[in-house]
């Protein structure tokens, strides 16, 4: 009886143990699962299969014993059939004295190398089978014995549960990791509004948490078919992959979105509805493919395809993953048709008031000015005498005059050429002169923006902000003095508009009163930022451009 080795043996259980309730990553607590069996029992081979969700096959096989020459010349791991099904359908401990000659055995691989003794134990917890160990080849012949098979039931109990820790830590760390993508995602709808930029985020962030392949969103065009507007795939994939067009008809996109039901495909050869053509073109062997639905409105469909790894086929957990971050890309799209939509219609009623503006300036100035020369002009040919003739031909000039001078302050209304020419300072400046002309409010302007021109998007808009600003002053302010200060700092440009008039109470006035809704939409597409301060001694309006370097 050798009772030293017996203590030596539970004492290399205890310790294994310990190790293996310490482990947290699966892959780690698996492989030192099958090197402890092996070493407690003598055997030359071990390995571990775990069974997969259905509970009829394996997901992952790991070995001891075999280096890796060999374990790349055996080629595709076991399925789970012969004795190994035996172990997965009867979940219950088997000894053999030789593997080969039990007809439940399914034979090997070429290049597998020998094995007879054979001892297999199920890896249960709870009633649960999480996987099997197998053993063979115990040392110098031997079979394995009932001593054997009680130790590696209990190593096996040990294990299941901390294969089960293992399982459940990275079960949390994945939903932190989605939890967090989600969150990013959230933020970016918020924040982005790029809608390429916030859909490829999506995409980049599925297949990351899925480990696919590929990941594309699919969009319908006008002309009724959907084109693959964004993708991310492994290498430079996605390049060959954007812009491609599919068949509302015929493409497996179209069907989803037509039903706006998700689907989970294991083949892609196996399903009719796929055009193999269009599969072979993009490579892919199984997918999941969500319709984006928003408002009762399907808009999208998100793809993704081929995990990676054994099985290349996806989960059910896989699935509702992707419906979560599909529902998000479905708001981001919703959100960007309507605030196009939105300012399509604020482009149009801006366009309509300014038409009304102009008609206005040219019936009432202009034509008259118009009108009044031809009545000149026939005074001049009804003259009675020179001197009538005369006179009536200067009236006529000063009314030519005026009319040029009304028009050219209409065509610097609508777009000085000192802008273009020169520059916003410049432009700025006969803007000044031109009102404090007209008006006569003393109007002064300081600037120092250096000798570098600022980007037209960002002249244009501070160059009618100050127009808006001052047409204010006349309406509004009844103010005597304008000062207009332009200074570039760090990281932009400002500029402010101050007057001395009556003021107002900025809590009062709405939001887009005194035009101050369309000064802040103009900002807003530079990333620009407005500041009202007004009170007894006047208001002041500070707008500030962020320029990129």
């Amino acid at each position: 009886m050798s009772t030293g080795r017996d203590e030596s043996r539970l004492r290399r259980l205890v310790d294994a143990g310990i190790v293996l309730s310490s482990e947290l990553s699966l892959d780690a607590v698996l492989q030192k699962l099958v090197e402890t069996a092996a070493g407690l029992t003598g055997a030359q081979y071990a390995a571990l299969g775990v069974i997969d969700e259905s509970g009829h096959a394996l997901e992952r096989f790991v070995t001891t014993g075999i280096d890796a020459e060999t374990f790349r010349a055996i080629g595709e791991l076991p399925h789970g059939r012969g004795i190994l099904g035996v172990l997965i359908d009867e979940a219950r401990p088997l000894r053999l004295h030789d593997l080969t000659t039990d007809p439940r055995s399914a034979g090997f691989p070429p290049d597998h190398p020998r094995m007879s003794t054979f001892l297999g134990v199920p890896v249960m917890l709870r009633g649960v089978a999480f996987g099997n160990l197998y053993l063979t080849e115990k040392a110098e012949g031997a079979d394995f014995t009932e001593d054997d098979e009680e130790l590696v039931t209990l190593l096996a109990s040990q294990a299941a549960v901390a294969i089960e820790n293992a399982r459940l830590y990275e079960a949390s760390t994945r939903w932190s990791r989605q939890l967090e993508s989600l969150h990013e995602i959230v933020r970016a709808l918020g924040q982005e509004t790029d809608l390429e930029v916030l859909l490829e985020l999506v995409c980049r962030r599925i297949r990351e948490l899925l480990g696919a392949r590929l990941a594309l969103i699919a969009l319908p065009t006008a002309g009724g078919e959907l084109h693959i507007a964004v993708a991310d795939a492994d290498g430079d994939d996605a390049e060959g992959i954007l812009g491609t067009l599919l068949r509302a008809d015929r493409s497996k996109v179209g069907r989803v979105l037509q039903r706006r039901q998700s689907v989970r495909v294991d083949s892609v050869l196996d399903d009719p509805e796929i055009d193999q053509e269009e599969a072979r073109r993009l490579g892919i062997r199984t997918g999941i493919y969500v319709p984006m639905v928003a408002r009762a409105r399907a808009i999208g469909v998100v793809a993704v395809h081929d995990r990676h790894g054994r099985d290349s086929r996806f989960s059910d957990a896989d699935l509702r993953l992707v419906e979560i971050f599909a529902a998000r890309a479905a708001v981001a799209v919703d959100l960007s048709e309507r605030v196009a939509r939105d300012t399509v219609r604020r482009v149009v009623d801006a366009q309509e008031v300014e038409r009304r503006r102009l008609a206005r300036e040219l019936h009432d100035e202009t034509g008259q000015a118009l009108t009044s020369i031809l009545l000149g002009l026939r005074s001049i040919r009804a003259a009675a005498d020179d001197e009538t003739a005369e006179r009536a031909e200067t009236q006529v000039r000063e009314l030519v005059v005026q009319a040029l001078q009304d028009v050219r302050a209409l065509a610097v209304e609508l777009r000085p050429a000192a802008l273009d020419d020169f520059g916003l300072v410049p432009a700025v400046e006969r803007l000044a002169e031109t009102f404090a002309e007209r008006t006569g409010i003393a109007t002064a302007v300081e600037a120092s923006l250096g000798p570098e021109r600022l980007p037209p998007e960002a002249e244009t808009v501070l160059y009618r902000l100050i127009q808006e600003a001052l047409t204010n002053v006349v309406k509004h302010a009844a103010a005597s003095s304008v000062n207009i200060v332009l200074t570039r700092r760090e990281g932009g440009v400002s500029a402010v508009v101050e007057d001395d008039g009556q003021g107002f109470d900025p809590e009062s006035i709405r939001e887009d009163a005194l035009g101050l809704l369309g000064m802040r939409e103009r900002l807003a597409l530079l990333d620009g930022t407005l500041t009202v301060e007004s009170g007894d001694g006047g208001t002041a309006l500070v707008a500030f451009v962020p320029l990129k370097a």
